[in-house]
C-alpha cells in the first residue's frame, strides 16, 4: 500500500468522471466511497463492484461522507447542493476529478482547452495533430474518457483535454503545459449566482497554476478575454491568435489573405484556409489554437499542414449529412445554445432552412436574429413547446413550420428547401423533451434524411 493507505476519498457523483476518480482512488491504496444523489447506470455499477469499491445510490449518508480525507465533487454538482455546503463547512478539501487525475499523471504533459464555444472541435482537432505525428495521446475530460480513468488504466505520454468551468471550479494544482482559452460568452450563468464576472474567474483558473515554462493560447479578438486578460495574474507565456496581424508579436497565429498563419519559435507556418477541413470564421480561430498547441508541443509544421487537410470533423457539429436533388443536410445537433446556432449560421453559405427547437432554458433569440434575416428563409420547429420560437421569428422569416419528431422535422424541411439551398438542424435547445440526449437526436435527424 502506498503513502494514501487508509486514506479516505468520497466521490460525489457516479457518472464518467465520478466512476474515473473512483477508480484511480482506489489503485492509489485510497479507501474509496461513491455516493450519488440519483440512480448510477448499470455499466457504472458493474465497475465499482469489479474493483470492490463501496458505493450508494437514491442518497446522501453523511456519515459516510463527511470523514472523507478528500472529496471529489463530479462538475455537474453546484456548490448550493445541501450535501456539497456540509462537505465545505467541515472544512474537507473539495477537488474536481481533473485536479485528482493531475496529481497522478507523472510526467505526461497535458494541453488544456476551455472555452464556451468550440472546445470540442478544437480538442479534436488537436488530438487528431498530435495522434498523426505518432504522439502517445489520449484525449479525455468533457469528451469521452474522464481524465482520471486514462491516467488509471491506460496513462499516455500527452493528454489533450476538454475542460469545463465547472471542472476548474475546483482545481488546487492543477497546470497544464498548454492552456488554452478561445472565447467567454454567458452561458451556466445559474452556477454562478448570475454573476458573469464569477464564470470569466472560473474560465482563467485554466492558467492560474501556470509558470513561465508554460503557454498560455488566447483569443485576442474575444472583447471579454481582452478586457479581463490584463486584471488576471499571469506568468505563463500568452500566446495570441487573431485574425489580424498586427494584434501579434513575434509569436501566434494570424490570418490575412486567405491564409492561416503560426508563428512559433522562429518560424513560421502558412498554409491556404480553403485546405482547412472545417469551415467558417469560428473554426478558423479553432483551428489556429489547435496549430499554435501542436506547434509548442514540437510538431514540426509541414506534419500539421499536412494533418489538418485529413481531419474528419466531429458528429453532430456542422457535420454534413448528404445532398438530396440539390439540397444539403448538415447535423449541428450539439447546438444546445443560441450562441452555438450564431457559429453554425455564420459558417452557411446558401439560403437555409433551419431546425430549430427542444428543451428551451430560457433563449435569448435576439443574438441570431440579424443573421436569420440574412440566411434562414423559413423555420421549422421541433419540441413540445415552439411558443418562444415563434414569438422571436413571426414576420422574420416567410414560414414557421410546427413537428414533433426528427422524421417530420425533415420531411417538412425538405418540402420547404429548392435546389441550391440548404437544411440546418442546429436546435438552440436541450434534446430532453423528445431525445434522450443530442446524440440520439442527431442520429434520428440523420436517419431521417437518408429516409428521404
Amino acid at each position: 500500500m502506498g503513502a494514501n493507505e487508509h486514506k479516505r476519498l468520497v466521490v460525489l457523483g457516479a457518472a464518467e468522471s465520478g466512476i474515473g476518480a473512483a477508480l484511480l482512488g482506489k489503485q492509489q491504496g485510497w479507501d474509496v466511497f461513491v455516493s450519488d444523489g440519483g440512480t448510477i447506470k448499470d455499466k457504472y455499477k458493474q465497475e465499482l463492484q469489479a474493483a470492490g469499491i463501496d458505493y450508494e445510490e437514491k442518497m446522501h449518508t453523511e456519515e459516510k461522507i463527511l470523514n472523507a480525507d478528500c472529496v471529489v465533487k463530479s462538475p455537474g454538482i453546484g456548490d448550493k447542493v445541501a450535501i456539497v455546503k456540509k462537505v465545505r463547512a467541515a472544512g474537507i478539501e473539495v477537488c474536481s476529478e481533473i485536479e485528482f487525475g493531475y496529481r497522478y499523471k507523472n510526467d505526461s504533459k497535458i494541453i488544456a482547452i476551455t472555452g464556451s464555444n468550440g472546445k470540442t472541435t478544437t480538442t479534436a482537432l488537436t488530438y487528431h495533430l498530435l495522434k498523426d505525428a505518432n504522439y502517445d495521446v489520449a484525449m479525455v475530460g468533457n469528451i469521452g474518457y474522464s481524465f482520471a480513468r486514462q491516467v488509471a488504466e491506460q496513462p499516455h505520454e500527452w493528454y489533450v483535454i476538454e475542460v469545463s468551468s465547472f471542472q476548474l471550479d475546483d482545481i488546487h494544482s492543477f497546470k497544464p503545459d498548454v492552456a488554452v482559452l478561445l472565447n467567454i460568452t454567458p452561458d451556466h450563468l445559474d452556477r454562478y449566482d448570475y454573476k458573469f464576472e464569477n464564470y470569466i474567474k472560473a474560465k482563467f483558473r485554466i492558467a492560474e497554476n501556470q509558470t513561465e515554462r508554460e503557454y498560455f493560447v488566447v483569443n485576442y479578438d474575444d472583447p471579454v478575454i481582452k478586457e479581463h486578460i490584463t486584471t488576471h495574474f499571469i506568468q505563463s507565456n500568452t500566446i495570441y491568435f487573431t485574425m489580424s496581424e498586427q494584434n501579434i508579436n513575434q509569436e501566434g497565429g494570424f490570418i490575412n489573405d486567405d491564409n492561416m498563419n503560426i508563428r512559433f519559435n522562429g518560424e513560421e507556418l502558412n498554409m491556404s484556409i480553403h485546405d482547412l477541413t472545417t469551415k467558417g470564421k469560428h473554426n478558423l480561430y479553432n483551428s489556429m489554437a489547435a496549430g499554435i498547441s501542436s506547434r509548442i508541443a514540437g510538431i514540426r509544421k509541414e506534419k500539421i499542414r499536412e494533418s489538418f487537410s485529413s481531419f474528419k470533423g466531429l458528429e453532430h457539429r456542422l457535420e454534413f449529412v448528404a445532398t438530396i436533388r440539390g439540397v444539403d443536410f448538415v447535423n449541428d445537433s450539439k447546438a444546445t445554445n443560441v450562441n452555438s446556432v450564431w457559429y453554425a449560421l455564420e459558417s452557411m453559405t446558401k439560403p437555409t432552412v433551419l431546425i430549430l427547437g427542444g428543451q428551451d432554458k430560457g433563449n435569448d433569440y435576439n443574438e441570431i436574429l440579424e443573421l436569420v434575416k440574412e440566411k434562414v428563409k423559413a423555420i421549422v420547429c421541433m419540441g413540445i413547446d415552439n411558443a418562444p420560437i415563434h414569438a422571436a421569428f413571426e414576420g422574420v422569416v416567410d414560414s414557421i413550420v410546427d413537428t414533433q419528431s426528427a422524421k417530420d422535422a425533415v420531411n417538412a424541411a425538405y418540402a420547404l428547401a429548392e435546389k441550391g439551398d440548404a437544411v440546418l438542424l442546429s436546435p438552440a435547445c436541450a434534446s430532453f423533451d423528445l431525445f434522450t440526449n443530442y446524440e440520439d437526436r442527431g442520429e434520428q435527424f440523420k436517419e431521417a434524411v437518408r429516409n428521404l
